[in-house]
């Protein structure tokens, strides 16, 4: 019998259920990859919205000095206000504000919505509603792009497109989470959300990279482009989107992990280890410590529990309540509104911020603002190993926030000081912004999600994450909002803001990161929240 070709000894070597989790893990990546793919047009365009000018004689205009490099670029069809400063309502002295107003739109009902989104998620298949969202997030991307076409000049008109393209988006993260979870165990969570949450700063990228290349001569493709990719993207999670694991007969975590889950009649069947002497009196958990296993205690006893379904339909989803009381919920979701104040504040302004700072055009600073995405893809990877070994998810967290607040002060100060300043100074920055913002909305989440209080109500999870995330996205929201209104005094202001933020966040993880300190033992394995007593 002949050998069998390298590459097919290579495909047999994975299991079923292997080369499934990879199908799932690649697939949720790409669905949310385009996500925020379509979140940042706005930010590149901004540029050619507004353009600096000084009107002259009879209707010419002269850009200023600080912008000379972006006359070279070719000019977009005029507004009707018969000069090149921009696309009105946006060519006029207060643009800042009404940009700003533009992100706080789409980021106040991304918010709103989030609350409002995992609750419904989770008593909806995972497949139709993350479809929905998609295909009316494509639509109305595009549409805001159509303003350029048809020639709109209604600032309402991009308001309206804005907030309701920010409801709709509620839609994507607590089911691709929900899904992710489904899919892979605690084992390693944070090295493999860390990779999967790089789908973040790789939807940024392509979005930069997309938009930039139409924003000087056809803006309004900047948009209709990503819509389109969002759209077609959805379709395709119609088509390829498996919810659980079981619904393909496959097991739910790896056989390594100890945790069994009995879904197919719908009974959830939890393996855990129990302490030998019964009698002894539990610990108070305010004494315990967040995110460690259980290594420290000895284990003897397997007791299993079986949770019987609710009516043939499984276990009931938690309350929005019941979801704030497990620990560490409302600590998390604090530092993450902060912490994403400061990463969206990136998101929707450093385009401008380097075309104002470095005299770049709006395509060149698009294309250079990616490199606080690439940043991020090894800050997000970064946090997820280190809070995997050490086994403290809240103390690595603070400690690169505590860097993060300097390393910004630093940026708003050399940045100025040229091109190769500006470049190492992003991707520095890119990791210590978005190491502690990726950690706490996938592994973090995915833990308190699971938390043992729980008592294995799986359901949980997509509340849970829609709380954390929710409570980002508030913090989302006012970043860019303040952005906007400091930045006309000047942007080392800005920066004072965003470090001042980075100190909030940081100070809502004291008492997490006191109580992950203070316990003696530790372990790098599984990773849960606070210990069942």
């Amino acid at each position: 019998m002949a050998r069998l070709p390298a590459g097919i000894r290579f495909i047999i070597s994975f299991s079923r259920d292997q080369w499934y989790r990879a199908f799932i893990f690649i697939l949720t990546f790409l669905l949310y990859a385009s996500f925020h793919l379509s979140r940042k047009p706005i930010s590149i365009v901004k540029g050619a919205l507004h353009r600096y000018c000084a009107a002259l004689n009879e209707g010419e205009v002269e850009f200023n000095s600080q912008n000379q490099k972006a006359a070279d670029i070719a000019p977009h069809q005029r507004p009707d206000n018969g000069t090149d400063c921009g696309w009105a309502p946006f060519d006029q002295d207060n643009y800042q504000q009404l940009l700003g107003a533009l992100d706080y739109s789409f980021l106040c009902a991304y918010a709103i919505g989030m609350y409002l989104s995992g609750i419904i998620g989770e008593r909806l298949p995972i497949r139709y509603y993350l479809t929905f969202g998609m295909l009316a997030s494509g639509a109305f991307t595009a549409l805001f792009g159509l303003g350029y076409f048809y020639n709109i000049h209604s600032f309402g008109f991009y308001v309206v497109t804005q907030i309701i393209n920010g409801l709709v988006q509620t839609t994507g993260w607590p089911s691709v989470v929900t899904c992710l979870s489904n899919w892979f165990g605690k084992g390693r969570r944070g090295l493999i959300m860390g990779v999967w949450n790089s789908h973040t700063s790789v939807g940024n990228i392509l979005g930069s990279l997309i938009a930039g290349y139409w924003v000087s001569t056809c803006w309004g493709l900047s948009f209709v482009v990503p819509g389109a990719i969002v759209a077609a993207m959805g379709i395709v999670c119609f088509l390829f989107l498996i919810e659980h694991p079981r619904d393909i007969a496959c097991s739910p975590t790896s056989t390594a992990h100890s945790k069994g889950y009995e879904n197919g009649t719908h009974r959830l069947r939890l393996q855990k280890h129990m302490v030998t002497d019964e009698k002894s009196k539990p610990l108070d958990p305010e004494t315990q410590c967040l995110l460690l296993s259980d290594g420290k205690h000895s284990v003897h006893q397997n007791h299993t529990v079986v949770l019987p379904a609710d009516g043939g339909s499984g276990v009931a989803a938690i309350s929005f309540t019941g979801a704030l009381k497990i620990p560490g919920v409302i600590e998390f979701s604090l530092c993450l509104l902060f912490a994403k104040l400061v990463s969206y504040t990136f998101l929707f302004w450093l385009p401008l911020y380097i075309t104002n700072v470095d005299h770049l055009d709006a395509q060149k600073a698009g294309e250079l603002s990616t490199l606080f995405d690439v940043g991020g893809i090894f800050g997000g990877i970064l946090a997820g190993v280190i809070s995997d070994r050490l086994g403290k998810r809240a103390s690595t967290c603070g400690l690169m926030l505590l860097l993060a607040a300097p390393t910004l002060y630093i940026f708003s100060t050399i940045s100025k000081m040229g091109l190769e300043a500006t470049i190492a100074m992003l991707l520095l920055s890119g990791a210590l912004v978005s190491g502690p913002y990726a950690l706490i909305t996938t592994a973090v989440s995915a833990d308190l999600g699971t938390h043992k209080s729980l008592k294995g109500n799986s359901h949980a999870l997509a509340t849970v994450t829609a709380i954390i995330d929710g409570t980002g996205s508030v913090g989302a929201a006012l970043g860019p909002l303040l952005a906007g209104l400091i930045s006309p005094s000047g942007w080392n202001n800005v920066f004072y803001m965003l470090m001042f933020a980075d100190a909030c966040a940081l100070l809502f993880l004291i008492r997490l990161i006191h109580k992950e300190l203070s316990c003696p033992g530790s372990a790098t394995g599984d990773q849960v929240p606070f210990k069942e007593h």
